[in-house]
């Protein structure tokens, strides 16, 4: 028995590790019950993700009914291709001619919150740092090497990161913004992290959008139990009184 036990350990290794990758992961903190969050979160995802990044497990048309939004309202704010309000959120950009420009075809993102975990995502979105050797200037502190522009600059600004050895490689110690307007967003650091706060949230919820009614649904499963039990419980010793 000790032995399935202990090779079962040795392989969550790996695993721990690469869900630490030894990055401090800031916490997002989102609220998936703020209606008006979510409705801002789709409003970032279609400007700034959906030309690159599909969401093909969503559809328009049900992000109304979850966000409380009419169809008219999403056909206008946050469809500008010629998608129907029943359609998935696809893109128009050729695999192929992604993997030419970006050196692989982005991904979907329909899940990307359920695989990374919201922590994982609220720090990527604020870690891009300018870094000259990548192809798009900026390197991001949890996916070293990213391929992707930081799409968001114009929000948040440009960042520098200040770096301290940690076992012979250098590790991002902090982020600070680039001095001169280059650095400067259109919003504020705090803006920009409610921003991204309400992105990640969007990504949270369409990656499992059932899961705020599961949550109010297990509730009354729960409850129901807890009232058939007692039942059960009075049951079973009126049909057992007489026992011996």
């Amino acid at each position: 028995m000790k032995k399935p036990i202990i090779a079962f350990l040795l392989a969550m290794v790996p695993v721990l590790g690469i869900a630490s990758g030894g990055v401090h992961l800031d916490d997002a903190n989102i609220d998936l019950s703020d209606t008006a969050s979510l409705q801002r979160g789709a409003k970032f995802f279609v400007n700034y993700c959906l030309s690159c990044h599909s969401a093909k497990y969503q559809r328009y048309n049900r992000m109304a009914k979850d966000l409380h939004m009419t169809e008219e309202e999403v056909t206008a704010n946050l469809m500008f291709t010629t998608d129907k309000i029943g359609d998935t959120m696809q893109i128009a950009m050729d695999p192929a001619q992604a993997e030419a420009w970006f050196g692989t075809s982005p991904p979907d993102l329909s899940v990307i919150a359920r695989a990374r975990g919201v922590d994982w995502l609220y720090t990527y979105f604020r870690g891009f740092y300018v870094d000259e050797s990548r192809p798009f200037g900026v390197n991001n502190v949890v996916f070293a090497d990213v391929g992707m522009p930081h799409v968001l600059w114009k929000l948040q600004g440009m960042q520098k990161a200040v770096f301290h050895e940690v076992d012979g490689q250098q590790v991002a110690e902090k982020l600070v913004p680039v001095e001169g307007a280059a650095g400067k967003g259109d919003m504020t650091p705090e803006q920009f992290d409610v921003a991204m706060r309400d992105l990640t949230a969007f990504l949270s919820y369409i990656g499992e959008p059932i899961q705020m009614e599961r949550k109010r649904l297990g509730v009354w499963v729960l409850l129901f139990i807890a009232v058939f039990f007692v039942i059960t419980v009075l049951l079973k010793k009126e049909y057992w009184k007489d026992v011996h």
